[in-house]
């Protein structure tokens, strides 16, 4: 699981004091605006169009990223990012998916407190006391509030033009993102019928019943889940006892250790590993195209 001392160890590591310290100093420019930096927006891809969105949410106004196809109507994905939030990384992970033929929306699981990009990647983030600026943030996202956005969310998109409302929506989050794909599922299972989870930290909490392999009963959508192998390392039980949850609701679930370390589907993390992402998007790809019909 992601934690402050695995980042300092990649700062260490994997960064070196040179490219850390360019990366961060552009990041700071960005994340000093509040929003996303226009240096740092790419123009949308061949068939592509994005947009920033807002919309209302029982706890306030979310804010996000949306990219989809040019034309016609398409499945809806809802992207949960990592604790360094809606950023370069993300929105290219959603395009990605969109040129597939998906409306993609990456949400600000953080919109409680603060608008769009705060962090330009995760260089800004350690450089910056990433962990200590989000954790007020952070502490107001549990199983309820993550249900109460999903809601929300889906309903949002159920209203975009573009929006293929007879498909199913998939959802896929990465680090603390994962277990809030699980959460959302639950919250709408009549709609979300995919949920992915990259390097999730937090989907096995034995003293906790909204812990998400305890709510695998409300979930009616196909699940997978893709542990990091050095956090499958610290806790090998987890994805034991998540396969047995799933198993005994009912529920599809593919559990796998991937050759990588935490972190390792996120081009702007220290532990990205090109190969083992490949082999994520494909199985994500995958899985979205036997279940959202």
């Amino acid at each position: 699981m992601c934690d402050e001392s695995k980042l300092a160890d990649w700062a260490k590591q994997t960064i070196s004091r040179r490219q850390f310290g360019a990366l961060s100093g552009t990041a700071a420019l960005a994340a000093c605006s509040g929003g996303t930096s226009e240096t740092n927006a790419r123009m949308p891809g061949p068939g592509l169009k994005e947009r920033g969105v807002t919309f209302a949410t029982a706890d306030g106004t979310m804010d996000g990223f949306f990219v989809q196809p040019e034309a016609g109507n398409h499945p809806a994905v809802i992207l949960w990012p990592d604790i360094a939030s809606i950023r370069e990384s993300k929105r290219m992970i959603a395009r990605n998916l969109a040129a597939a033929g998906y409306a993609v929306l990456v949400v600000n699981p953080y919109y409680r407190d603060v608008t769009g990009e705060q962090f330009a990647d995760f260089a800004a983030f350690i450089s910056g006391g990433g962990f200590q600026k989000v954790g007020p943030w952070r502490g107001k996202l549990n199983a309820e509030t993550i249900m109460r956005d999903a809601t929300a969310i889906v309903d949002w998109l159920d209203r975009q033009e573009g929006v293929d409302q007879a498909k199913g929506i998939g959802t896929q989050g990465y680090c603390m993102g994962g277990p809030f794909t699980v959460w959302s599922a639950a919250a709408v299972p009549s709609r979300i019928k995919a949920a992915a989870s990259f390097h999730g930290g937090g989907l096995v909490r034995a003293d906790n019943p909204m812990s998400p392999h305890k709510v695998l009963g409300k979930v009616d959508a196909s699940l997978l889940i893709a542990v990091a192998q050095d956090d499958d390392a610290e806790a090998p039980n987890d994805k034991v006892t998540f396969a047995e949850a799933a198993k005994a609701a009912d529920v599809p679930a593919t559990v796998t250790v991937y050759p990588g370390d935490h972190g390792w589907m996120v081009s702007d993390s220290p532990a990205y590993d090109a190969t083992a992402a490949g082999r994520g998007e494909a199985d994500l790809k995958a899985l979205y195209a036997a279940a959202l019909g």
